[in-house]
């Protein structure tokens, strides 16, 4: 349904944010929006299969800054700049109170936006991410980094020859054996800028320091994991992590605790996915998709 699809650019400081949205004429103008907000080396394109399941909703999803078309950003990231840049969007394109989604660290930013700017959200769902994780403390940021996100992390220093080079390296990633699809190879290809004779991730490595830092204690997430009850919250965790690797960022016994800590919080463990492929696969999109629209009917 990529007719469905165009993009926006929304001002921010600094710049302009590229913003995604599937509509298009068949969409009911009454039709509700959701805001989905992608992980910390993403683009708004990881949304595109979960916008594919809900052909009835107008679907908004920023590039965040750092990322994809909004990758040449001034200024400094976190997750209060991130939320603030929503604000951004959601006024630029006249959203009122609706679901956010937010998938890895773009969850800690949707928590983030709630507390920030809570007459703008009905409710919230955070996929794999958004409540805190079980980092080593005491890490230098490069360190953080490299303990969370591992080769997600070194790939951004890598360089390609162009697309055909960096989908190969991706065929290969444990994580989407599975689960390639044409929708991937469209977000993948959307992630490579031109960097000398050859090509790189947009992402830039210096933002996901700056955002992996603050997601791990930033006064930002700590005032609105102390506001968390005031919100509605859905949390969804699953088993593998960023490598296909057991037991992903919520290992069991961290989850448990964190779920004592936060009794407010709605969770669902989703069993058969890994962190990608619970927004990127086929059928975690279409599960993805059904939540959404029970927070919908909740609302209701």
């Amino acid at each position: 349904m990529i007719d469905r699809y165009r993009t926006v650019d929304v001002a921010v400081p600094g710049g302009a944010l590229r913003v995604g949205v599937w509509d298009g004429p068949e969409t009911d103008v009454a039709a509700p929006t959701v805001v989905l907000v992608h992980g910390v080396t993403a683009s708004h394109l990881a949304w595109q299969l979960v916008a594919d399941a809900l052909p009835g909703m107008r679907v908004v999803a920023p590039d965040l800054r750092g990322r994809g078309r909004s990758n040449d950003l001034t200024g400094h990231a976190g997750m209060a700049q991130h939320a603030d840049d929503l604000a951004a969007v959601f006024a630029a394109l006249d959203i009122g109170p609706t679901v956010v989604v937010g998938h890895s660290m773009g969850a800690f930013a949707s928590l983030v936006f709630a507390h920030r700017h809570p007459q703008l959200v009905s409710r919230l769902l955070l996929v794999d991410g958004g409540l805190p994780l079980a980092a080593p403390e005491g890490l230098s940021p490069a360190a953080l980094v490299a303990a969370i996100l591992g080769p997600t992390a070194a790939r951004l220093d890598m360089r390609f020859a162009g697309e055909a080079d960096y989908l190969d390296f991706w065929r290969a990633h444990p994580a989407f054996t599975a689960d390639w699809s044409d929708e991937l190879e469209r977000y993948l290809a959307y992630d490579l800028v031109p960097a000398g004779t050859g090509y790189r991730p947009a992402t830039s490595l210096q933002t996901v320091e700056e955002d992996t830092v603050d997601l791990n204690g930033g006064t930002a997430l700590l005032g609105a994991l102390a506001a968390i009850e005031q919100h509605s919250v859905e949390f969804v965790t699953v088993p593998r992590g960023l490598q296909n690797e057991a037991p992903g960022l919520y290992p069991p016994a961290h989850l448990e605790t964190l779920l004592a800590t936060y009794p407010s919080v709605s969770h669902e463990r989703w069993d058969g996915f890994n962190h990608y492929t619970v927004v990127m696969g086929a059928e975690g999109a279409q599960r993805v998709a059904a939540l959404i629209a029970r927070q919908f009917t909740a609302v209701g």
